[in-house]
Order: structure tokens, then sequence, then C-alpha cells
């Protein structure tokens, strides 16, 4: 009728066109939070390691913050998946970044006062931010369709690497700001990270509307009462949505597990071979780049040519990444850069074929929920490899641990054939 407002479903359901502008949006606004959260993830991973071996005096426990950071990453992306499901993406996401800018503070305050207890418990807040960083891949697929879901995942994750090789870049300048002010070095970097991460949680609660897991939903929902299927199709289809949640979920677990433990003692072992904190600095910045920079063309790829063969990608690139950090010589940073950065084009390949994989198997209604639920499982393989790393270091070498984790890399291949074959 004249002069009635259109509810907002319907004008997105008579106006692709409209439907079309709001999911740019949605990219440009979650591609902009995602350059702060890149800062707030890289800065505290590069010197965390090495700030817990600072206040422990031991490289056995060095790996022990990676592991309550995605420890925490793990209890945060249920709670973000969550919050999502239930309010939207905004209040989840937002929410996320905030607390863990909160955990930040709390990393400084306790470098300050030198109190173990209070640095562990605020890297558990802390991978709040890491959980959220990686959870809001998934809002920019919300409203894509089936061939454009790893490009859509690929383009926020690009936007990351703006702040993800800042982080480590800024290290040494962080560092001597945090000394001008009467804080630890080594804290100076989650200054940063509660700065970063805290913007990042404001641009998505002050942009991000409306909300484009509750548009997708509305969706999904007047699709399904226009559509009359039969019962087989909808088993045939619940046992495929099964099939791909394994898939996907089993190649971003082993991704994570071999990144996270490779790349957490990376630090320690340039340290113990005389490198210094702007040349760490330097090889972590290219591995996070690695990370995330070739997300677009891998995105492009995994719509192309497929979710199975980039998942078999990310195995073969894992492995001579393996390869390369274990028989390199150790005063080499040419070699160490290399091995990293293979390390991260082969996370890189692994995250975004098996997130693609979970969006295609996954319905709006319950998509953040078990979106969260499988980066639980995701963060605690990370927790898993950065806490075994370091008691691996310490009883054997480097050149192991990097060989093992190459190896394990392999198990991805016969995953996804298995996928296939089914």
């Amino acid at each position: 009728m004249f002069g009635k407002t259109q509810d907002p479903i319907e004008t997105y359901i008579d106006s692709p066109e409209k439907l079309k502008s709001l999911y740019k949006r949605v990219l440009i606004v979650v591609s902009l939070s995602q350059v702060f959260g890149g800062a707030g993830l890289a800065a505290g991973i590069t010197v965390g390691a090495l700030l817990a071996q600072q206040m422990l005096g031991t490289d056995a426990y060095a790996g022990i913050p990676s592991a309550l950071l995605t420890l925490g990453s793990a209890g945060a992306a249920l709670i973000v998946g969550k919050l999502s499901q239930r309010y939207g993406r905004r209040t989840g996401l937002s929410t996320g970044f905030i607390v863990g800018g909160l955990g930040a503070i709390g990393v400084v305050i306790a470098a300050m006062i030198n109190s173990v207890i209070l640095l562990f418990a605020s890297l558990v807040i802390y991978g709040a931010g890491t959980a959220t960083n990686l959870q809001a891949r998934y809002a920019g697929t919300d409203l894509a369709n089936n061939k454009q879901r790893a490009t859509a995942i690929s383009t926020t994750m690009m936007m990351t690497t703006f702040g993800a090789v800042a982080g480590p870049n800024l290290v040494d300048f962080m560092g001597e700001f945090a000394v001008s002010i009467g804080v630890p070095a080594l804290a100076g970097p989650f200054i940063l990270s509660a700065t970063a991460y805290t913007l990042a949680g404001l641009v998505l609660f002050i942009m991000l509307r409306p909300d484009p897991l509750e548009i997708a939903t509305m969706l999904e929902a007047h699709k399904q009462e226009n559509e009359h299927g039969n019962k087989t199709e909808s088993f045939n289809k619940k046992a495929l949505n099964k099939r791909g949640l394994t898939v996907g979920a089993t190649v971003m677990v082993l991704t994570q597990i071999v990144m996270v433990a490779i790349m957490t003692m990376t630090p320690i072992h340039m340290k113990h071979h005389g490198h210094g904190l702007s040349e760490v600095g330097l090889v972590i910045g290219f591995h996070v780049a690695s990370m995330y920079l070739p997300s677009l063309i891998t995105g492009i790829l995994v719509d192309k040519i497929g979710r199975t063969a980039m998942s078999i990608a990310s195995g073969v690139t894992l492995l001579f990444a393996g390869l390369l950090a274990a028989f390199a010589p150790s005063d080499s940073m040419v070699l160490l850069v290399i091995a990293l950065s293979l390390l991260g084009l082969g996370w890189n390949f692994g995250l975004i074929s098996g997130t693609a994989q979970i969006v295609d198997s996954t319905e709006p209604s319950t998509r953040a929920k078990t979106q969260g639920k499988i980066d639980v499982l995701v963060a605690l393989a990370g927790a898993s490899g950065g806490a075994l790393s370091g008691m691996v270091v310490a009883n054997a070498s480097y050149a192991v641990l990097s060989l093992a984790g190459g190896l394990l890399s392999l198990i991805l291949i016969p995953v996804v054939i298995w996928s296939r074959r089914a």
C-alpha cells in the first residue's frame, strides 16, 4: 500500500541489486575491521614466546603462551559463534575483538608487575581476539552464493595482511615506546594489540548494519517456504553436509597444528642462533604475510578448481615448509624466510578450502553456531601444537619438530581423496 514502509527482507527479495550492494558493503566493513584485527594478532604472536621465556627463565615452557592463547581462542570461538547465531554477526564479532583487547592490556600489566599467573590468564583472554579475527571471515560469506564463497573469505583475509605485516615490523618501535613509558620492551607489541583489537570491535559495532547473518537467515527461510523438496533429497543433502563438515574441519585442524607448532618455536630457534628481535620480526612478518596476502588468488582458485585440489595443495606445501625449516642452516635468514613463508601459504590454502567446505555444508539458521564449534576444534589443535612444540624442541630439536610437522600434513591427502570417493 502507498505510504507503507516496506519490510527489510522484502526489499532484498524484490531487489537483487540491493542484496548485491549489501554484500559488497559487508565485505568492505569486515575487511576494514580485519586490518586492525591483523595488527592485533600479529604483534602478539611475534613476542609471546619470548616474553614467557624472559619471565620464566627457561625454553621448555616457551610454547605455553601459544597454547594458552589458542585455548582461549577455543572458548571464545564457541561463545562468539553462539552470540553471532543469537544476536547477529555484529554483536558476536565486536564483543570478541573488544575482549581480546582487554586481554592484551592484561598482558602489559603482567609484564610490568612480573606476574606469570596474570600473564597466563591474560593470554587466555587475549585469545578472544584471535578467535574473532578468524570468525570474521565467515561474515563475508553470509550473503555470497556458492561460487563466491571462497573469494569472499579470501577478500577479508587479504585485508588482514595490512595489519598483520605491520604488527611484527613495529616490534622494535613499540618496544622503544614501551620502555619510554616504563613498560618492559617485550610488552610493547601488546599495547598495539590492545588498541588494534578495540578499533576492530568498534568498526564492526558501528558499521555492520544491517546484520548479514540475520538477512541471510530470513532469505533462507523465505526460500524454504517457497520450495517443496522431497524427503529423499533432504536426507541426501544432510549426508553431504555431514561429510563436508568432517572434511573441512579435518583440513583446518591439521593445517593449524602444523603451522602453530613450527611458527611458535621459530623465534626461540632464531634467538639461540644469534638473530636479533628485528630479524625475528622480519621472518614472522613474511610468515604472516604469506598466511593472508595470497588469499585473493587462493579464494579464486578454490572457487574455480575446487576445494579438494586446494586441500591437497595445502598438505604438499606444508610438507616442503617443514623439510626446509628442518634442514636449512640456522644462520640462513633467506631460507628461514622461505620456509616460514611456505608454512603460511600452506596454512592459507588449508584454511580457505576448509572454510569454504564448512560454509557449503551449513544453513544460515545454524551456520554461526556450527562454525564456532568447528573453530573450537581448530583452536584446540593449535593449543596442542603450541604446547607440544616447546617440549619437542627442548628434548629433541627444532629440526625434529619441523620434520614431524611436515610429515603430519600429508594426512590431508588421503582424507580429501576419501571424501571425493564417498
